[in-house]
């Protein structure tokens, strides 16, 4: 298909689905694209069946087999994780910088090997036939949070400064844990030489951060150099589409590096905040990432939505229905845990274990990249298992996003609830002491 005219299709599913959506439903924007254009590739996987004329199918199957990974991995995925980490609140960042840490880290590693022992367990008892680091691939997959959906959707849904930066920052570093850990178990399923995990890790995030910090204190000097705005926006692109190139090339993690990048701007920005509002006093280059960041999110959550129509249905899929929801919330929720109890006194907001577990579990949403890698594993899995992964990272993707999504609000502000009735309670326990 002309890219002009996906892109013109693209458009017009993202205007009709937004105005539609504006005027009956009222649904978060980015939750609203991703179930309208579900419904949309469901229809059109209908009228495929029913009506199965050459130039329809040909259509429909172009629609469907339009390169997302290509799209994300090796197009606009720096820009996108760029523009999120630009928004990052450094002070919170620094107050939050253990639970990040150990989130982003700990409870990617828990989860995926957790996730990865059960669904071998499930696989053994129903005959599916994937090995035990095939399962740990698959949970490689599905357990890293996403960054765009994180950005992209809780932002606009009322959660407090504080409880968003952690989330979003764990979103933000816990992609390169994932991608890492991923590459490793690849690497053991393919019988690669790139099985040192600890070596790989070091290499993926040293070598990333390096890159990134290298090029952006170098880049970012021309803005010194330059009264234009627009010439600021240019400069910022050019750094972290060159920075993801070179670690890409380089075998470091693009993904981290793009985080660090947008991190770094931000902060630079703010030093030199009193030349910027001289210089860019309309706010150019803020309202340009900040459009950017809204378009891509438009366009990835509706080609996430069309994919399904290049779907095969696995024949496990009445398994593969319950357990991969049920399996990742658990490992999720003993990631979480762990993690949590090794920060200490110093979980964000206040709340106790299981508010924070809780709180955490719910609000992990899962996105375009657990697609991409799901994607890349047709190279060396067989067809049969390539569905089993498309299918539960499908499942993954529609469950954490349309349904965890839409119930995180209630769920925040019912633990906000409790935990206020906690505190409440201890109070009047300590003055009825006195």
């Amino acid at each position: 298909m002309n890219i002009l005219l996906f892109l013109i299709i693209l458009l017009a599913f993202i205007v009709f689905i937004g105005i539609i959506n504006e005027r009956i439903f009222h649904i978060q924007s980015d939750i609203a694209l991703i179930f309208f254009s579900l419904i949309i590739a469901l229809i059109l996987a209908l009228a495929r069946v029913l009506f199965p004329t050459t130039p329809l199918n040909v259509f429909i199957d172009n629609l469907g087999e339009f390169g997302f990974e290509e799209y994300l991995m090796d197009g606009v995925l720096c820009f996108m994780l760029f523009a999120g980490a630009s928004k990052v609140n450094m002070g919170k960042f620094k107050q939050n910088l253990r639970p990040i840490c150990l989130l982003a880290l700990l409870t990617t590693l828990i989860s995926s090997f957790l996730y990865g022992a059960i669904f071998f367990l499930i696989a053994s008892a129903f005959n599916i036939p994937m090995d035990i680091w095939m399962c740990i691939l698959l949970g490689c997959v599905v357990s890293p949070t996403d960054p765009i959906a994180a950005t992209g959707i809780l932002n606009k849904i009322g959660l407090s400064k504080n409880v968003c930066s952690v989330i979003e920052n764990e979103s933000l570093f816990n992609d390169g844990t994932g991608v890492t850990l991923f590459i490793f178990v690849r690497s053991i399923i393919i019988h690669s030489s790139d099985s040192n995990f600890a070596k790989l890790m070091l290499k993926e995030i040293v070598g990333a951060i390096a890159v990134a910090l290298i090029v952006s204190f170098i880049l970012f000097r021309l803005m010194e150099l330059t009264r234009d705005p627009i010439r600021y926006i240019l400069i910022s692109l050019l750094d972290v589409s060159a920075v993801y190139m070179i670690c890409e090339h380089m075998g470091f993690s693009g993904v981290i590096a793009s985080v660090v990048c947008g991190m770094f701007f931000s902060y630079s920005m703010d030093k030199m905040e009193r030349r910027v509002k001289v210089i860019d006093n309309r706010e150019y280059y803020e309202d340009f990432w900040e459009i950017l960041e809204s378009m891509l999110n438009a366009v990835l959550f509706v080609m996430i939505g069309l994919l399904i129509l290049n779907l095969n249905i696995s024949p496990y899929i009445y398994i593969l229905v319950p357990a991969s929801i049920l399996v990742l919330v658990f490992s999720r929720a003993m990631g979480v845990f762990v993690s949590s109890i090794l920060t200490g006194k110093h979980i964000p907001g206040n709340y106790n274990l299981v508010e924070f577990t809780t709180l955490m579990t719910w609000s992990a949403l899962k996105g375009g990249l657990s697609l991409a890698l799901a994607i890349g594993t047709a190279e060396y899995l067989s067809p049969e298992i390539n569905d089993v992964f498309m299918n539960v990272t499908y499942l993954t993707i529609f469950f954490t996003v349309l349904v965890q999504g839409l119930t995180v609000k209630k769920v925040y502000f019912a633990l906000e609830k409790h935990k206020a009735n906690r505190i409440l309670n201890r109070s009047s326990m300590k003055g009825g002491s006195l």
